[in-house]
């Protein structure tokens, strides 16, 4: 897939690109989760029977400050990728390990500009709202993980590589070997920022 440095003249508006992986929900709040056939995506909502379900936010420190703001974070995806890169590092992780719900492969996910909507097989569809900030429980899972899930760039910039947050707009089923679908929002394009 094309950087998000590429211009929108670069690549079509919607396109084919990549494969669900693995799908994984649990319904309470542990830093992982658990791998499952198949999940539904409730529009407005998230995952259900998922702990961060809900029209607000529903991740435990931010909602005891705000417990009113919405919910950006109803869906956790994150990219093979990143799990392959991590294994070269000596770091063995599977689906669900790093809380994720959707499992992909073959999209650059941090990539993608804010709005970007993803259809995940059939109709379940879903709105890219931001990049996950990594918290120091990855390192209570696998220590020293931390590094490689924050780094930086060569301009010195913060580069966060575990996943995107985003809201459910298109209910539906999602499970392993499905097709994923990009449309990209209208130019010009914001890149990603931490939710």
């Amino acid at each position: 897939m094309p950087s998000a440095a590429s211009s929108s003249a670069d690549r079509p508006t919607v396109f084919r690109a990549g494969l669900v992986r693995a799908v994984s929900r649990d319904d309470r709040h542990r830093f992982s989760k658990q791998p499952r056939a198949e999940i539904r995506l409730v529009a407005g909502h998230g995952v259900d029977g998922d702990a961060h379900a809900g029209t607000t936010v529903q991740h435990l420190h931010p909602r005891r400050r705000h417990p009113e703001r919405p919910n950006l974070r109803q869906v956790h995806l994150l990219d093979e990728e990143f799990l392959l890169e991590a294994a070269a590092h000596g770091f063995a992780l599977g689906p669900g390990d790093l809380g994720e719900n959707v499992l992909t492969s073959g999209i650059r996910l941090r990539d993608l500009p804010e709005g970007t909507h993803l259809t995940l097989g059939g109709t379940a569809t879903v709105r890219v709202t931001g990049l996950r900030n990594p918290c120091r429980q990855i390192d209570d899972l696998r220590p020293g993980l931390l590094r490689l899930a924050v780094g930086r760039d060569a301009d010195g910039a913060v580069v966060r590589r575990v996943g995107v947050m985003a809201v459910v707009t298109t209910s539906g089923p999602v499970a392993a070997g499905r097709p994923i679908t990009v449309r990209l929002p209208a130019a010009p394009h914001r890149p990603l920022q931490q939710v």
